[in-house]
């Protein structure tokens, strides 16, 4: 039976993907204590990246804002494969978000309210976070956004 967080999941059309298995030497989360550290999750779609190129340039700020909304549904593939039930998040309590750039995009922020629009509409008010929205000149595999989470979990 779904939980309250699928239910709301499916009755935003929304459907998670599977966890993407790490690309490096490093684990996908990591539990400590009542924190829920999820590690970074770019743009995935079928297993390739969705989105490429710089903002500002050969990517648009809307389709920027799509593609972080689709790390922060990653995220919360991530937080189910980590705690099995996302009914188990209490908080979304930070977010990072880093937008690869062309030079001199600014518009970081509306970017990654991709990602904090979608926690707000999934865990409603529990979803309100802190948020950082950092420019970059490149991101791994090319990928336009990469997000990634803290989240508080009973």
């Amino acid at each position: 039976m779904a939980g309250k967080i699928e239910t709301q999941l499916t009755s935003l059309g929304l459907t998670l993907p599977s966890a993407a298995a790490p690309a490096a030497n490093y684990v996908p989360f990591v539990k400590s204590g009542n924190l829920l550290f999820l590690a970074g999750q770019l743009p995935m779609k079928d297993g390739a990246v969705a989105c490429v190129g710089l903002v500002g340039g050969a990517v648009s700020p809307e389709e920027a804002y799509e593609a972080a909304k689709l790390c922060g549904l990653n995220l919360i593939a991530q937080a189910k494969a980590a705690l099995g039930d996302l009914d188990r998040v209490r908080r979304v309590v930070k977010l990072t978000g880093f937008v690869a750039c062309a030079t001199p995009f600014s518009d970081q922020p509306k970017v990654i309210n991709g990602a904090s629009d979608l926690m707000v509409a999934v865990f409603g008010e529990a979803g309100r976070h802190a948020r950082a929205a950092v420019g970059s000149s490149a991101l791994p595999r090319g990928a336009a956004v990469e997000v990634d989470a803290i989240f508080e979990v009973d």
